[in-house]
C-alpha cells in the first residue's frame, strides 16, 4: 500500500501581497519585486533583477508561509545589514545550487551576515556564500532569527512577527504567525485568538475589557493583538 505524503502547509499559497505587507510593516511593492523581480533602467537600457524569493508554483497569486518567513529575513538582509541584491542572489544562488539547501532563508543553519556578505554554516565551517564558499567572520541576525522557531530538520515553522514597525530588539513575542493555527493567520501566542477578529470585535464597539473576558485572555494581550492590527485601543 502506498504511503501517502503528509501536507506541508508551509508551503500552500496562503498570504496576499497586501497582508504580507500588514503582517510584516514591510511595503507590498518590496515584496513583490523580491518575489516577481523587478525592471530598472540603465544607461545600457532596460536591465531585469531577478526574483529572490521563490512562490510555491510559478503562476501562484499568494505567498507560503516559507515566502513570509524569507521576506522577513531578506528585510534585516537587505535593510537593517543592507547587503546589496547582487551579493543576496550569488549567495542564494550558490547555497540551493551547490549545497543543495532549497529555500535557504528559512534554515536555521543559514543567515550569518557581517553587513557584506551572506554566509551559511556548512559541515562546521562558515562559508562566505557571495563569494563562492572562502571562511568568514561570523555574526548572527539576532534580531530578527530569534523571532523565528524552527522543527526537527531546522526548517522555520512558526514567525513571531513584530507588533511596531520600529522593531525594537526587546521586543516582546507576543504574536505568532503558525501556519497549522488559524489557518496562518497572525494570532495572540500560546492561544488560537486570531488577531483580526479582535480587530473586528473592537472596532463593532466591544471594550478591551469584554474582549479579555469573552476570551479569557489578559487585557495588556489583547491591546498588543489591537496594536498589531494597527488599531488604537
Amino acid at each position: 500500500m502506498a504511503t501517502v505524503k503528509s501536507l506541508d502547509t508551509r508551503n500552500l499559497p496562503a498570504y496576499s501581497y497586501k497582508e504580507a505587507e500588514k503582517y510584516l510593516h514591510i511595503p507590498k511593492d518590496t515584496i513583490r519585486s523580491w518575489v516577481k523581480g523587478r525592471t530598472y533602467e540603465t544607461k545600457q537600457g532596460k536591465r531585469f533583477s531577478e526574483p529572490l524569493i521563490e512562490l510555491p508554483k510559478p503562476d501562484a497569486k499568494a505567498l507560503s508561509f516559507t515566502n513570509l518567513v524569507e521576506a522577513h529575513v531578506l528585510r534585516a538582509i537587505r535593510v537593517e545589514h543592507e547587503v546589496r541584491l547582487d551579493q543576496i542572489r550569488i549567495a542564494l544562488s550558490f547555497i540551493s545550487e551547490e549545497l543543495g539547501y532549497p529555500h535557504p532563508l528559512v534554515r536555521e543553519d543559514f543567515l550569518k551576515t557581517d553587513g557584506q556578505s551572506i554566509y551559511v554554516e556548512h559541515l562546521e565551517r562558515l562559508l562566505d556564500a557571495s563569494k563562492g564558499g572562502q571562511i568568514a567572520i561570523r555574526e548572527t541576525l539576532d534580531i530578527y532569527l530569534t523571532r523565528i522557531e524552527v522543527d526537527e530538520q531546522g526548517i522555520a515553522s512558526r514567525l513571531f512577527p513584530f507588533v511596531h514597525p520600529d522593531r525594537a530588539k526587546d521586543e516582546p513575542k507576543v504574536i505568532v504567525i503558525d501556519p497549522n493555527i488559524a489557518f496562518g493567520r497572525p494570532v495572540i501566542a500560546g492561544t488560537r485568538i486570531p488577531t483580526q477578529v479582535l480587530a473586528e470585535r473592537h472596532q463593532a464597539g466591544e471594550s478591551l475589557e469584554l474582549l479579555a473576558e469573552d476570551y479569557r485572555c489578559g487585557r495588556n494581550l489583547i491591546q498588543i493583538a489591537l496594536e498589531y492590527e494597527g488599531i488604537a485601543a
